[in-house]
């Protein structure tokens, strides 16, 4: 580890990227070692009919019903994953395997986690766009559903990266119209806004358990009563036989209880907009030409996507990495590729705007003391890029600015 590692994990620390993921909840924290610790957990196999099993089986079960309650899913089916990607490589399988899905009608704002498994699976593919602020278009997307063919629409409810949300419901009444399948991604949503699968009339549902407050490695999909799933992984009759593999019981207890958890606090989540608010004013305030994407649509109440010229986001995000803040430029799983963020192309933004662009999340512990440290960091930032003195009196601008800044 370097000097300037070590400086950076021993200092204060002020997490700032609850989109990538989320602070453990002592609540699943707890349930993750109940399970643990349960008599015979050592040996309980959730499929095995002994007493050992029949407690594994019991906790999986338990979860099952709390993470269907988090998004009001009734009597759809859940089947447990380890995680939203392959609960997406799931859901698009069981598509064209089980549900006869001949096209698909992908969104240009997905997540990779959709978008690549859809580019790959070997279907006729249409992209539906997106306007300037980040909104799926729901006439362009009546016209594709016109299009021969019974169609799959991958439309997630929340922005990543910008946090907008998404017109689902809407999206769900089109598409069923012309006879197709809705899937959401809500791995962003879930825990975070009121999301009910059943309102939004949808007919798959992706989640994820660490976004929202539980252990990395669990997700889920969630499907339409009556939908055949059919199984991506094979080799056993685990999850209603739709997943193989012995399920991960003390994950999935904490996911359960993750979602239990963050199901009772949505008011106070949602109370999120106001420190989201005063970043974002006082950004404003110090950079007139910040921008802040997607503003102007319905957001998460927790995340703000900023840049402003002359900021460079890799640079940027090391900067603030050593003043003890941690953000990411765009989505986490893609932040450390070089490349123009592909949301924000999707909605039209000039390159010397997308390319200072990084993502602040907030979460369920997250403080006004966060917030500030933030904005005091980035306003430095953004004075340096600006306008740097070098050592022979000429100035310096834009991206070397922050290079610069890295470097010294």
């Amino acid at each position: 580890m370097s000097q300037g590692d070590n400086k950076a994990m021993t200092m204060k620390r002020a997490y700032l990227d609850h989109n990538a993921t989320t602070m453990l909840r002592p609540e699943a924290a707890a349930a993750v070692m109940r399970a643990l610790a349960a008599p015979g957990m050592g040996l309980g196999n959730a499929s095995s009919v002994h007493a050992e099993g029949r407690a594994a089986r019991k906790l999986v079960e338990a979860a099952r019903s709390q993470v269907k309650a988090l998004v009001n899913a009734g009597d759809a089916g859940l089947v447990f994953t380890s995680g939203g990607t392959e609960a997406a490589h799931l859901a698009l399988h069981a598509a064209r395997a089980g549900a006869d899905v001949e096209r698909l009608i992908v969104c240009t704002v997905e997540h990779s986690a959709v978008r690549a498994p859809a580019e790959a699976i070997g279907l006729p593919l249409s992209w539906l766009p997106v306007d300037a602020d980040g909104v799926a278009d729901l006439a362009a997307l009546k016209t594709l559903l016109a299009e021969p063919g019974k169609p799959l629409v991958a439309l997630m409810w929340a922005n990543n990266e910008t946090g907008v949300i998404q017109p689902v419901k809407d999206a769900a009444e089109l598409t069923h119209e012309a006879g197709g399948l809705l899937l959401t991604d809500a791995v962003q949503a879930a825990g975070k806004l009121s999301v009910d699968f059943t309102d939004a009339d949808v007919d798959m549902m992706l989640l994820a358990g660490h976004k929202l407050g539980g252990p990395l490695g669990t997700g889920a999909l969630v499907f339409r009563s009556g939908l055949s799933v059919e199984p991506l992984q094979l080799g056993g009759g685990q999850e209603m036989r739709r997943r193989a593999g012995s399920e991960n019981v003390p994950g999935i207890a904490g996911f359960g209880a993750a979602a239990r958890a963050a199901n009772a606090a949505l008011d106070g989540f949602s109370g999120l907009s106001l420190l989201r608010d005063l970043l974002e004013e006082r950004i404003a305030d110090i950079a007139t030409d910040a921008v802040f994407f997607g503003a102007r649509a319905a957001r998460l109440p927790n995340t703000s996507y900023v840049s402003a010229p002359g900021l460079d986001a890799e640079r940027l995000v090391m900067m603030l990495d050593l003043d003890g803040i941690a953000v990411s430029a765009g989505a986490a799983c893609s932040s450390g590729k070089v490349g123009r963020p592909h949301v924000l192309d999707a909605m039209g933004v000039e390159d010397e705007i997308s390319r200072g662009a990084v993502r602040v999340s907030l979460g369920w512990n997250s403080t006004e003391d966060d917030v500030n440290r933030f904005v005091e960091s980035w306003s430095r930032a953004y004075v340096k890029a600006k306008k740097r003195p070098l050592a022979d009196g000429s100035e310096t601008s834009g991206r070397n600015a922050a290079l610069a800044e890295v470097e010294s």
